[in-house]
C-alpha cells in the first residue's frame, strides 16, 4: 500500500482554499459594482468596515477608517472624470479624522454628483465623509452620528465642561491641555463642515448644522436617524436603491461561532425586497 500524507490536503484546506475563497469573493465583488455602475452610470466606491475571516487561522479586522482607506478613496477620485457621478457606499464606525476629512475634502471638490449610500450606519467620520456629498441615500432604518471631536476615549466638549466647572486650581496641567486641544478640535471640525454644508445651502444655515453635530449635545454614538437627519437640514433621501444594498451582502461578518441572526434569505408576500 502506498504511503498517503496528510499534509497535502492540510495546505489546501488551511491555506489554500481560503484564498480561493477570497478571490471567488473578490470576483464577485467586481461583478456587483459593475453592474451597479451600469445601472446608475456613476463610478461606485466602497468604505465598508466589517471582520472577515481570511488567510491561515486568522482573522483580519478593517473595522475604522485609516490613512490607507483615504489614500485608496482618493485614487479611485482621481480615476474619475469630472462629469461621471461618484456613489460611495459607507458603513463603518468611524475611524481617523486625518483620513476622514481627506476622503471628504475630495468628494467635495468633484465636479460632478456626489452621492453617499448608508445601507445601516455611518457613524462620527462616516458622518463627515456623508456630509460631503450632494446626497445622503440613507435607508429607512439607517443612522448617522455627531462628528464632535474625541481626545483620547473623552469627548472634547466634555473636557472643555469639566474645566470650566472647576476652580483652574482643582485642574490637573494634563486636562488643561486635553481641554486647549479639545477646544482647537472643535473649532476646527465645526469650520469644516461648513465648508463641507455651504456648497448645498446658505452659510448660517450650514453653521446652524455644524454646531448641532460638533457641541457634544449628544453622546458620540447617538443614532441620527433619517427622519432627524432630514430634520437637522441634511440633504437625506430614503429612496433607497436595493443595487447599492446588494453590494453589502458580500461583505460577510466572520462565521466564526454560532450566528446570533437567522432568517430565511428570501423576500415573503406583501413584503418588499431589500436584500441588506
Amino acid at each position: 500500500m502506498q504511503d498517503f500524507s496528510i499534509w497535502p490536503l492540510l495546505i489546501f484546506f488551511f491555506i489554500l482554499y481560503p484564498q480561493f475563497n477570497q478571490w471567488v469573493l473578490k470576483m464577485k465583488r467586481n461583478s456587483a459594482l459593475k453592474s451597479c455602475e451600469a445601472k446608475r452610470k456613476s463610478r461606485v466606491i466602497t468604505l465598508i468596515h466589517r471582520q472577515e475571516s481570511v488567510g491561515f487561522l486568522g482573522m483580519f479586522s478593517r473595522n475604522f477608517i485609516n490613512i490607507e482607506d483615504s489614500e485608496e478613496v482618493l485614487r479611485a477620485i482621481n480615476l474619475t472624470s469630472d462629469d461621471t457621478p461618484i456613489d460611495i457606499i459607507i458603513h463603518t464606525p468611524g475611524g481617523l479624522l486625518l483620513a476622514a476629512e481627506q476622503i471628504a475634502y475630495a468628494l467635495n471638490n468633484h465636479p460632478a454628483k456626489v452621492t453617499v449610500a448608508v445601507p445601516h450606519y455611518a457613524m462620527s467620520g462616516g458622518t463627515l465623509i456623508a456630509l460631503a456629498a450632494d446626497e445622503i441615500l440613507m435607508d429607512r432604518h439607517a443612522v448617522l452620528g455627531p462628528v464632535d471631536p474625541q481626545i483620547g476615549q473623552y469627548p472634547a466638549a466634555s473636557i472643555i465642561k469639566i474645566v470650566g466647572d472647576k476652580p483652574i486650581s482643582e485642574v490637573d496641567d494634563q486636562t488643561l491641555i486635553y481641554a486647549d486641544i479639545g477646544k482647537k478640535a472643535i473649532e476646527q471640525t465645526r469650520k469644516f463642515v461648513v465648508e463641507l454644508l455651504s456648497d448645498n445651502m446658505e452659510k448660517e444655515k450650514a453653521e446652524e448644522i455644524a454646531h448641532k453635530l460638533t457641541d457634544g449635545r449628544w453622546t458620540h454614538d447617538y443614532p441620527i436617524n433619517a427622519k432627524e437627519a432630514k430634520e437637522i437640514g441634511l440633504p437625506v433621501n430614503t429612496d433607497f436603491d436595493s443595487s447599492i444594498c446588494n453590494i453589502i451582502s458580500l461583505y460577510p461578518q466572520s462565521g466564526k461561532g454560532r450566528p446570533s441572526v437567522q432568517y430565511i434569505p428570501m423576500p415573503y408576500a406583501g413584503g418588499k425586497e431589500k436584500v441588506q
